[in-house]
C-alpha cells in the first residue's frame, strides 16, 4: 500500500542504535522527518 501525497505517514517505532526506543509520532507537528532506507553492506540488493 503507498501512500499518496499529502497523506500522513503511518505511526511506527524502530530501536536506535543507542538502544532507545524512536517513535515517529514523537516528532508530529513539531520537526521535519526524512525516511531514508538503504541496505546493510553485506546484502546483495
Amino acid at each position: 500500500m503507498a501512500l499518496q501525497v499529502g497523506q500522513f505517514a503511518p505511526d511506527f517505532s524502530l530501536k536506535s542504535h543507542l538502544d532507545t526506543t524512536i517513535r515517529l509520532r514523537d516528532y508530529m507537528g513539531s520537526k521535519n522527518v526524512v525516511l531514508a532506507f538503504f541496505p546493510l553492506a553485506w546484502t546483495p540488493v
